[in-house]
């Protein structure tokens, strides 16, 4: 069991109820709830199958998760501050997406002795009132710090998109809105799989002085095992994907304004079966498959402008947070011992002003 000599900054955690807020799974929780297998049945009846594989079991569909089920996953680690990152808030018209802000925000994360540090929420820079939208985050809560707009889609029609175009960060009318986010100082919060990281090296060099933090490390779809219809299903292909998604992140570590979060690399997406195996994995199997992607991102970002972080409760899925936490500090330490407060503090709280 590994120990830190400081409390960490977990800038990627997902809080939500389904229960109770506009969730994905709201409908099915309110007829099923009290019946977990008939739940689940249902939830993949009604949800696409590539939605299912992307995040491995229904439970984090169905499943309320909030400041009592965060801390409870801790263990004996300390957590001085999160940031929520937006949670595909599923009230999407007019400005529903605001409500998430204000319901994170209400959270009692200080009855756990963490503080709500800051929210990435969402927004369209494609939609007329983006303007409006960032206004209105800003007054729901002032740990408002920037948005997030997923745009990750793979060419595998197998594998789920989460926005509806392939390039979205080069779209004219999204760069159009993004320039009110640079405007006002805010951050940018990407996500993409590792064949469109190039999308957001064009975006970053659009808008050189806006932090953009890029999230889980570009995603390496399929780098540990089929997934879709073919993505990753030989040992070439994955030694393809590995070295392609060297080749980008490089290149986008040149734009010294965007740094890049050690998180998500065990979303079953990137081709991990433990959830199929009716297991977590151990603190041994998390260091060999994540120690070359990390160890790559810090020879790229350094130790200033690499974050670690959750991505709780989504990578729960594949093993436990005590377990993915003593793994990369050891991969941090092993790299350099004196990048561990900067990859799992400093650096977090800089880049989101804290």
């Amino acid at each position: 069991m590994q120990q830190l000599p400081f409390p960490i900054i977990d800038p990627h955690i997902h809080q939500w109820d389904p229960y109770n807020t506009p969730h994905a799974a709201a409908f099915a929780v309110k007829l099923f709830g009290k019946y977990p297998k008939l739940l689940d049945k249902m939830v993949r009846l009604l949800k696409p199958k590539d939605v299912i594989e992307t995040i491995g079991l229904t439970e984090h569909l169905t499943a309320p998760y909030l400041p009592a089920n965060y801390n409870k996953d801790l263990g004996h680690y300390e957590v001085e501050q999160i940031v929520h990152v937006e949670a595909s808030w599923h009230d999407q018209k007019g400005t529903g997406v605001v409500d998430e802000t204000r319901f994170v925000a209400g959270l009692p994360f200080d009855q756990h002795n963490i503080q709500l540090g800051g929210i990435i929420a969402t927004a369209d820079p494609r939609q007329k009132n983006f303007k409006q939208l960032i206004q209105l985050h800003q007054e729901a809560s002032p740990k408002f710090r920037g948005i997030r707009k997923m745009a990750a889609v793979h060419p595998d029609k197998g594998i789920h998109a989460w926005t509806d175009e392939p390039h979205l960060y080069r779209n004219k009318d999204f760069l159009k809105g993004f320039e009110e986010l640079a405007q006002q100082d805010l951050s940018f919060d990407a996500w993409v799989y590792s064949s469109q990281i190039a999308d957001v090296t064009a975006l970053a060099k659009a808008f050189p002085k806006t932090p953009i933090a890029l999230d889980h490390l570009g995603t390496p779809v399929g780098l540990f095992g089929k997934v879709g219809k073919a993505t990753g299903k030989t040992e070439q292909d994955r030694a393809l994907i590995f070295s392609s998604w060297q080749d980008q992140l490089a290149e986008l570590s040149e734009c010294r304004n965007v740094s890049t979060k050690m998180s998500g690399l065990f979303m079953p997406v990137l081709g991990h079966d433990f959830h199929q195996q009716k297991r977590l994995a151990n603190k041994q199997e998390l260091l060999e498959r994540a120690a070359p992607l990390i160890q790559h991102a810090l020879d790229c970002f350094g130790s200033e402008r690499l974050m670690f972080a959750s991505n709780f409760p989504m990578d729960s899925v594949s093993s436990s947070l005590v377990n993915i936490i003593d793994a990369f500090s050891d991969i941090v330490q092993d790299y350099d011992e004196n990048a561990l407060k900067p990859v799992f503090y400093e650096n977090a709280k800089a880049f989101y002003k804290l």
